[in-house]
């Protein structure tokens, strides 16, 4: 009997759901996108967007990565005064991303009013998402670390199982039991050099490993909404402003995300590809925005729901990134609290410059 009395009241919040996320049209959104709607100089203002969001990013992404080889490549991964300032700048980029341009896009979302009452606009649902999504990159942190570590464990061990063999192999043929004895116990030797090496700095490229694909993945999936959105806009109005300001936008974050790669340590192909993938992650969105701008409506509630929950995301992902993988690994550290109170002072005020910047940001996006 009770299942009977439950099974209209699902059927009623299932229909509404559905109807709370239809593709359909809404009318404000089609009177503010009327204003100014000139196709022809959309498209021709979407041309110039992609060729200087393309060369903004990639600069952005570029000189991170130039840098690190120009300074000697890992050697200099320890990192001058410079390289400290840097890192500082970009994890205030980072932060301020999540904080002020993803999470308000978020909420402004699921507070439109072209979507209904129930559920959206009753319930919290972009700090939700952000927090959640916070959560689960935390277990991909920890997993992904953890893999990386055993991989270099396992190389480690082979290496040596490795030497090992070749040393007993040299025993045999040459016969020299004494001289081989003492090239033996050399060999152990730089072994166990080799491992205490790892050890301090194995772990440690394998978390930059990690820290860089999932930063990327956060950016990226937040740099096809914002193409997508300028890609359908036929208001060149709305365009012009954001051709500058999303400039500015993706070279910070490029900067953020090659500084973060060039830590890492990546071969050169994997580099390449993540350089390559972040600087055309934008204007491809806008690419495809263009394609879609004839059926695509931006403002119906299916798309403010995606829409919401992509930007949720990224920016619980990158939130998490900045606080516990760039600012607190960084600031709360043995390093900086040894360092001189020049090299302190100065990265905090990278620090709250890079927040700044990319926070002003958006005033025009």
């Amino acid at each position: 009997m009770e299942r009977y009395v439950v099974a209209p009241y699902l059927r009623a919040y299932l229909h509404r759901f559905a109807a709370s996320v239809s593709a359909a049209s809404c009318d404000a959104g089609e009177v503010g996108g009327d204003v100014c709607r000139n196709e022809e100089a959309a498209l021709r203002l979407k041309m110039v967007a992609v060729a200087a969001i393309l060369v903004a990013g990639a600069a952005g992404v570029a000189i991170p990565l130039v840098g690190r080889r120009w300074r000697g490549g890992v050697a200099a991964g320890g990192g001058g005064y410079t390289f400290v300032l840097a890192k500082a700048f970009a994890a205030g980029v980072i932060l301020a991303t999540g904080f002020v341009h993803m999470m308000h896009d978020a909420e402004e979302k699921f507070q439109d009013p072209c979507l209904q009452d129930s559920p959206w606009r009753r319930f919290p649902f972009a700090g939700s998402i952000a927090m959640l999504a916070s959560l689960v990159t935390l277990v991909v942190d920890f997993l992904g670390t953890q893999f990386y570590e055993r991989k270099q464990r396992e190389a480690a061990a082979a290496a040596a199982t490795s030497a090992q063999d070749e040393t007993a192999a040299a025993l045999l043929e040459d016969g020299r039991n004494a001289g081989g004895a003492k090239r033996e116990g050399a060999v152990h030797h730089g072994h166990g050099h080799g491992h205490g090496h790892e050890n301090e700095a194995g772990p440690s490229q394998g978390r930059q490993v990690v820290v860089s694909q999932i930063l990327e993945l956060g950016i990226v999936s937040h740099s096809v909404i914002i193409g997508l959105l300028l890609g359908v806009s036929q208001s060149p109005c709305t365009i012009k402003p954001l051709v500058a300001a999303l400039s500015f936008h993706q070279f910070f974050e490029g900067f953020a995300l090659g500084d973060c790669i060039s830590q890492a340590r990546l071969k050169g192909l994997s580099t390449l590809l993540m350089a390559f993938f972040f600087a055309i992650t934008a204007p491809t969105g806008i690419a495809v925005g263009v394609a879609m701008a004839s059926f695509y409506d931006p403002y119906s509630p299916r798309a403010l729901v995606v829409e919401g929950i992509l930007d949720s995301m990224s920016a619980g992902i990158l939130i998490y990134m900045a606080l516990v993988d760039l600012i607190a690994a960084d600031f709360l550290g043995q390093r900086m609290s040894s360092s001189p109170a020049r090299l302190q002072a100065g990265a905090y005020i990278a620090l709250f410059f890079g927040a700044i910047a990319m926070a002003s940001l958006a005033i025009w996006t």
